[in-house]
């Protein structure tokens, strides 16, 4: 596998992405801040210029009066015309009645300045390469109050128009003003997003560091407290303990394996090498030689069956740990058990040792049935060999209203000791360190019974009282689809 390239592994980092997002979220937190303040600042400017644009409309429009003499007519005067908003650019306007004609207006009324046909009273257009804007008022009456008004008192039609363009700056400061406080409350934000972010990864980054440094000589995994004091990484920090808990037990029970494996094969290779030393020290009879080739091929034997041991738990390991997988056929439990029992019955007979079967109904589970014979002939073997002359040793069989098989072995022979009770499914262990090589035990039958027992996602556990006997369950899912 080649390795990755740096710009790969800054696109699959979680530290850039998560700055990424930060900085993407912000940005289009501060966009829509500058454009929703540009907006709510432009209308804002836009409802003052208008009320100011309307004002000054309604000052034009009051100076529209009777004249005091009582004659016909309106007069206007035109020096008491607001000033412009603009002083560089003046304002327009003009008067005029509702019939159409027109009273009076600016000195620099535009010509051919229409009015709105569609009704609207504000309205913009650009006139002398200025923009303005322009408000039209209709039906306004005759705001003099000091003369009397006529029956028929005529209204007015004004439009008033001032340039926008100190509107226009006003909203350009307002938005530059707006984006740069923004873009600086950006700049802050991601900073300390950033630093935050560095920050908050740092314990992830030590766990990976000290990780790193756990090898096959050196197990010692502390996470520092802010890896175990984080919520978001207790979980990987309580399960790289476990994994390693686990990966660091298996390694001790294969160095284990290994030398327990090469200390029983030492024994009947060193046996047989001396057998044969002993043959070829001086000459022999025939019949000299034939029992010494004989004990060899006992010698032979023996290691071929501890081979065959030691090759069935590795293949039952291997499934438990679901690198072999097979077809499984339905099962009756019962007679796999009875199968057993006819297996060792020479050697319960031949200790006189009555091993009796009972169950509840036919209970069928999907598996290999010599799998099955076999745990059941290393737990029967176990109870026999530790039973008493002339006893007894029951085998039930029951599901116990469960969707589980239940099997168990109870024998009353001299019991395990407590101390002794957690490793008796250990490879190579031996209860009796005195047992002789005549008793043909490796200490692998218990190891295999576990093995396939969880192979078949089942359990086995022991129970004891020293002086009382032991009793061995095992624990076997039942298949859904049995009968």
């Amino acid at each position: 596998m080649g390795t990755l390239s740096e710009d790969s592994v800054l696109r699959n980092s979680i530290k850039a992405r998560l700055i990424a997002t930060v900085v993407l979220s912000q940005v289009l937190l501060a966009t829509g801040l500058i454009l929703v303040g540009i907006f709510y600042t432009k209308r804002g400017l836009r409802q003052a210029f208008d009320a100011a644009l309307h004002g000054r409309a309604m000052s034009v429009a009051a100076l529209v009066r009777y004249p005091e003499d009582n004659q016909s007519g309106l007069i206007f005067d035109k020096s008491l015309v607001p000033t412009s908003l603009d002083s560089e650019h003046p304002d327009l306007w003009e008067v005029g009645l509702s019939d159409g004609s027109v009273f009076d207006h600016s000195s620099n009324w535009p010509a051919g300045l229409a009015m709105k046909p569609d009704g609207r009273s504000y309205w913009n257009f650009v006139w002398d390469g200025r923009p303005y804007r322009a408000l039209l008022l209709r039906d306004v009456p005759i705001l003099d109050q000091e003369q009397p008004k006529p029956i028929s008192s005529p209204t007015l039609t004004l439009v008033y128009a001032a340039t926008t363009s100190e509107m226009q700056a006003q909203l350009r400061i307002a938005g530059m003003s707006i984006a740069a406080a923004s873009l600086f409350l950006l700049a802050a934000t991601v900073l300390l997003a950033v630093v935050g972010i560095r920050r908050g990864l740092a314990p992830l980054q030590d766990l990976a560091a000290r990780a790193a440094a756990v090898s096959t000589r050196n197990w010692e995994f502390q996470p520092s407290d802010a890896a175990i004091q984080t919520a978001e990484l207790i979980p990987l920090t309580s399960a790289m303990q476990t994994m390693l808990a686990g990966l660091h037990r298996s390694f001790a029970q294969q160095r284990e394996f290994l030398g327990n494996a090469a200390h029983e094969l030492k024994t009947p290779v060193a046996i047989l090498k001396s057998t044969l030393q002993s043959l070829l020290q001086k000459p022999r009879t025939s019949g000299e030689y034939q029992a010494g080739l004989q004990q060899a091929l006992e010698d032979m034997d023996r290691l071929e069956r501890l081979l065959q041991w030691m090759l069935r738990l590795t293949r039952a390991e291997q499934w438990a740990a679901g690198a072999l997988r097979r077809d499984l056929q339905l099962v009756e439990v019962s007679n796999t058990c009875i199968e057993a029992m006819e297996r060792l019955r020479p050697l319960a007979d031949s200790r006189h040792i009555n091993v009796e079967l009972s169950t509840d109904g036919a209970i069928c589970l999907r598996a290999d049935p010599e799998d099955l014979a076999l745990i059941w002939v290393n737990l029967l073997e176990n109870a026999i060999r530790h039973s008493p002359e002339g006893g007894k040793i029951d085998v039930t069989l029951n599901h116990d209203h469960r969707p589980c098989a239940l099997v168990c072995f109870e024998d009353r022979g001299s019991g395990i000791a407590a101390s002794e009770l957690p490793h008796v499914f250990e490879r190579f262990h031996r209860g009796d360190p005195s047992r002789s090589r005549e008793t043909g035990g490796f200490g692998l039958g218990l190891a295999i019974a576990k093995a396939l027992a969880e192979a078949y996602g089942g359990t086995i556990r022991a129970t004891s009282t020293v002086g009382q006997g032991t009793r061995m369950t095992v624990e076997l899912p039942m298949d859904p689809t049995c009968p």
